[in-house]
């Protein structure tokens, strides 16, 4: 097989290019820019392009597939000649079904934890020695790639809802037909491709229709807006399993969780992780994973990358951080560390990186997701607003949005420098959330004036 992608340098769209090359494929693959960890990692497997930009002359019509990446754009030259050579075109959760079709399909779909749940659920099976493929949005402990492609029986991936490519604007979870699906919640995200909450709610309708017949929906029943949508939409050929808490303990900062009957100490904290933990129960007991190896394994399990991830400890202080940019996920984040050191004091720091939070029409949708950090500060910068040719966002919308009593609205990287040096780390952890950087900000430097 001779799999050619376009805009291979893409952090998910990489790994497939690796994985199928484990496999035996014949990958070759064209970008106009490739970045860390991206390079390297096609630098080592020797799949790296040998110039950067497009070039339809090196297609040809013995490829056997074409697989593109978000980056592609309709007009590229090589999808151009990838039509007029008639070769397959795919995108990525398409080729994904592909090689998954006559595959046990588990799919982790919701606005929140999803990444998490599906980190779960892997690291389950690897240490109950399950053979099973994944896709996964995230880096995992014990896992060398994201994406593992091979002849096993199982895949278990996470669903995301965001567009399968520049020409295929359907959502990526519609294309993966699951046996096993799981839906963790539902918050209107990602307003720049769906404009309305009716819309958005619309796709998770689609994928629930996408269920394979006789197939199984695990949900999380404490969301009310995911409950209303599943009793009107309920279908007879598929199963129903719904999740809650489970019972749980908080003891000197340590959480643990009955599964039946044993009692587990936890390295994650957080109702929303318990949630994600009742969900991969689930999965795993249709899998054939007993309670006692569930909850052997998962008293290991430490998070995904950035998703409650503790970056530095000290006897003073604790820094996280978090991929939290959605309002329902920065409550969630939030809520959970408050919960689980109440009697620290909590400084959150949310970074507006994203369209969505970045739009004004959307700031209303965080009102009250910060009211439980001791200390709060939400920071934008100006040139966030310019790569996304946004316009200028006013931070009095953004305070007025927020409804947070004594809310810091800082624009600038050396003032969110100059106010964290000078918050006091006695006692106190730090939440940092955010899909960015902080312009580049060293986190652990400011913290501890080193």
């Amino acid at each position: 097989m001779h799999i050619h992608f376009i805009a291979i340098g893409g952090s998910v769209m990489h790994q497939l290019a690796i994985a199928l090359k484990h496999k035996g494929y014949q990958i070759t693959g064209s970008d106009d820019e490739i970045f860390e960890p991206a390079l390297s990692n096609l630098k080592k497997e020797g799949i790296m392009p040998s110039e950067m930009g497009w070039h339809p002359e090196k297609l040809t019509s013995d490829i056997d597939a074409v697989i593109l990446g978000m980056h592609a754009k309709d007009d590229n030259p090589e999808i151009i000649r990838s039509r007029e050579l008639k070769l397959e075109i795919f995108s990525f959760p398409e080729y994904i079904y592909k090689e998954s079709e006559h595959k046990q399909r588990v799919a982790i779909g919701g606005s929140h934890g999803k990444t998490t749940t599906t980190a779960m659920i892997m690291h389950v099976l690897k240490h109950a020695q399950v053979n099973f493929d994944y896709l996964v949005g995230a880096r995992l402990d014990g896992f060398e790639q994201s994406v593992r492609i091979t002849d096993a029986p199982l895949i278990v991936c996470e669903a995301d809802e965001y567009p399968a490519s520049a020409i295929e604007k359907r959502p990526k979870f519609h294309f993966l037909l699951p046996h096993i699906a799981v839906i963790t919640g539902i918050a209107w995200d990602h307003i720049n491709v769906f404009p309305t909450f009716n819309y958005y709610l619309q796709q998770f309708k689609i994928f629930i229709e996408k269920i394979e017949k006789s197939g199984i929906l695990i949900y999380n029943e404490t969301d009310e807006v995911l409950v209303k949508l599943i009793n009107e939409n309920k279908r007879s050929d598929i199963n129903y399993i719904s999740y809650e808490l489970p019972v749980y303990f908080i003891e000197n900062g340590v959480t643990s969780v009955m599964t039946g009957n044993i009692k587990t100490d936890l390295k994650i904290f957080g109702n929303h992780n318990l949630l994600n933990l009742q969900a991969s129960y689930h999965v795993c007991k249709i899998l054939g994973v007993s309670d006692n190896s569930f909850a052997d394994a998962i008293r290991s399990f430490r998070g995904a990358a950035k998703r409650l991830e503790l970056f530095a400890e000290n006897k003073e202080y604790n820094i996280y951080r978090d991929f939290a940019h959605a309002p329902s996920k920065v409550m969630a984040s939030i809520n959970a560390v408050k919960q689980q050191f109440p009697g620290r004091k909590l400084v959150a720091i949310l970074e507006l990186h994203t369209f969505s939070s970045l739009n004004e029409k959307f700031m209303e949708e965080y009102a009250g997701a910060m009211d439980n950090a001791d200390e709060a500060i939400v920071f934008y910068s100006k040139h966030a607003l310019e790569l996304k040719r946004m316009p200028p966002l006013d931070s009095k919308i953004i305070a007025d949005g927020f409804k947070k009593t004594g809310l810091r609205v800082i624009n600038s990287k050396e003032e969110l420098e100059r106010q964290l040096t000078e918050t006091s780390t006695r006692s106190t952890n730090f939440l940092f959330m955010s899909s960015g950087n902080y312009d580049g900000m060293d986190i652990l430097k400011v913290v501890s004036g080193k």
